[in-house]
């Protein structure tokens, strides 16, 4: 009897993840346990595609995604909030082809590899610009980017829209890059996503996110080496190359982040102006983004103070 009048445990706060090396600080928090387990759980999903239909359908009370992929859910009505900023691609999201094919204007006419979301339509995008081509000029085949390698490998496709660490496979199989995200800054940001009110009821299993991610990115900047060597296997490199495909990456200190999040306006919604106008020219999203809803002032101050509790 006394066992049944016990409160039911809260269950951990689910967060899903795709294969992408700007999501590692958390992978690393959790298995070098950083990261508190009974608060959080880390799902390991195969690809962003899948992210996004466990989130949209309830399955994940947060996600780490792109924050166009943000947008759009915050546009298809969902009430999430942007709870972390973590990194920006610097050269890490990958345009690769077959050796033939040296630059974005020799695919004219070719057959392109594209994940189904907003960052593969962004890619696709810049990509076509860059190579002065217009959309009908290309054949667009849309697949999971898991599945791109082995169509280029049988030649159902010309050149794919990837990213790091799978665009660092397709370079050993002998495909080149040809385009990659140091010709779009400020595009492709990574973003850590909650359900609105997993942070209103629960923000202490957020906070033990946030906690878990900046211990996981000081541990990987801290040691390097030993980060690489736990997560090069994973991402199916070797550690030498993982390093290598850090370097396309730019982490957001937490002083940073904090400051991302907050102000009025929202800093992160200025400094997004132009991916918001994109996105709503390319039809991915039909209104302007509600910064002040998407970024929580509490949260941006709770966070402030997480951050000044910490050794």
């Amino acid at each position: 009897m006394l066992a049944a009048c016990q409160p039911v445990p809260t269950p951990p706060l689910k967060v899903g993840m795709n294969p992408w090396v700007g999501y590692d600080p958390l992978v690393l928090a959790r298995d070098k346990g950083l990261l508190d387990t009974t608060l959080v759980k880390v799902v390991e999903l195969s690809s962003s595609s899948e992210s996004l239909r466990h989130f949209r359908n309830g399955l994940l009370d947060g996600a780490a995604l792109t924050l166009d992929e943000a947008l759009r859910l915050a546009d298809e009505g969902m009430d999430v909030r942007i709870v972390g900023v973590l990194s920006a691609s610097a050269g890490a999201d990958v345009v690769v082809a077959r050796s033939d094919i040296r630059s974005p204007a020799q695919l004219r006419g070719r057959r392109l590899a594209v994940e189904k979301t907003t960052v593969g339509a962004l890619m696709l995008q810049r990509l076509l610009k860059a190579g002065g081509l217009q959309p009908q000029e290309v054949v667009v085949q849309n697949m999971e980017a898991s599945q791109h390698l082995a169509a280029l490998r049988t030649e159902r496709v010309d050149a794919a829209v990837t990213f790091e660490p799978l665009a660092g496979a397709m370079r050993a199989a002998g495909f080149s890059a040809i385009f990659d995200s140091r010709q779009m800054p400020g595009d492709i940001v990574d973003v850590l996503v909650v359900q609105a009110r997993v942070l209103d009821r629960h923000p202490e299993q957020v906070e033990a996110l946030a906690l878990g991610w900046q211990r996981g990115l000081e541990a990987m900047q801290r040691e390097p080496q030993l980060a690489a060597q736990v997560l090069a296997v994973g991402a199916d490199l070797t550690p030498a190359d993982y390093l290598a495909t850090l370097q396309g990456l730019r982490f957001y200190s937490a002083e940073e982040r904090q400051a991302l999040l907050s102000g009025r306006p929202r800093v992160l919604g200025q400094q997004s102006e132009g991916l918001a106008l994109t996105l709503q020219l390319m039809g991915l999203i039909k209104e302007t983004p509600d910064w002040g809803r998407l970024l929580d002032e509490d949260w941006a101050q709770r966070l402030r103070g997480l951050q000044e509790r910490q050794p």
